[in-house]
């Protein structure tokens, strides 16, 4: 019991001295005086399985089958890469405050996993989720323009300097808007489209959600991403996510291409292509 408080002691000591040693911290230098962010950054979570607290568990993914709910046959057929890790989760106070009716269309999306899923037809992540998926992002700035790219999907977005008003549309990345508070970037995301989600475990908002983004350095290689999140049509009340972005270094801190429709042609298109419908003998050419 000793040695177990004293490891317990040892362990909270530099937390508090890693914190402090964050607070004191002061990035250096780039466009305009303000921190420089370019590079290529990363996370290293389990936020894209599910954004809560999570056990391992086999995959969400689940058939309507003779004795009930059973896990869908190609999931079946992978087993434990159809999977999902344990996570500490990425949530605020570990969970989403969810209306009635917005956890509900969760469970639904939850069922329907292996064919619902934004990301496994290929379809632009939205703004938060394009951050906290497996693949690196770019940040690119200077004194008048401030660029994301990200591996995923090729997916962009421009962050508007000032304020460019409502946006005109709803999109997949929606509208973002930058500003500094000091050495934290903020950017603001709205014009968002409903057919994004956070996450594989079915979390999802609708086409109100408004995005407020906070970048700030806590070392040369490290971020602390914060990220609130509005949205009355879905949610009880405004929650956030926190969690830490890495910069990469070295040969490897640079984006790759993953243009993933091609990969995914057939789920999308498939039925099309080999004439399902009823009353077809032949395939379409």
């Amino acid at each position: 019991m000793i040695l177990l408080g004293r490891i317990l002691s040892g362990l909270i000591l530099m937390s508090l001295v890693n914190a402090a040693l964050a607070d004191d911290y002061s990035a250096p230098r780039g466009p305009g005086g303000k921190p420089d962010l370019n590079g290529v950054w990363q996370v290293f979570n389990r936020a894209n399985y599910d954004i809560e607290p999570h056990a391992a568990r086999a995959s969400l993914a689940m058939v309507e089958g003779d004795l009930g709910p059973v896990p869908a046959p190609s999931i079946v057929a992978i087993g434990s890469l159809g999977s999902v890790p344990g996570g500490l989760g990425v949530v605020v106070g570990d969970k989403i405050p969810y209306s009635q009716q917005g956890l509900a269309k969760k469970l639904q999306n939850q069922a329907a996993w292996l064919t619902s899923d934004p990301e496994i037809k290929c379809y632009l992540p939205g703004i938060p989720r394009a951050n906290y998926m497996p693949y690196p992002f770019q940040i690119l700035h200077s004194e008048s323009a401030l660029f994301f790219s990200y591996e995923y999907a090729g997916a962009v977005r421009n962050i508007h300097l000032t304020d460019p008003g409502e946006a005109p549309i709803d999109s997949w990345m929606g509208q973002s808007y930058g500003y500094w508070e000091g050495d934290t970037l903020v950017i603001e995301v709205t014009g968002q489209n409903d057919r994004t989600w956070f996450d594989r475990a079915g979390n999802h908002h609708s086409d109100v959600m408004k995005v407020t983004e906070r970048y700030t350095p806590t070392s040369d290689y490290t971020m602390d991403y914060l990220v609130a999140i509005e949205d009355d049509k879905t949610f009880t009340a405004p929650w956030q996510m926190q969690m830490t972005l890495y910069r990469r270094t070295g040969a490897d801190a640079q984006i790759q291409q993953f243009k993933c429709v091609e990969f995914v042609e057939e789920l999308m298109y498939g039925s099309l292509r080999k004439g399902v419908h009823k009353g077809a003998d032949h395939d379409v050419k």
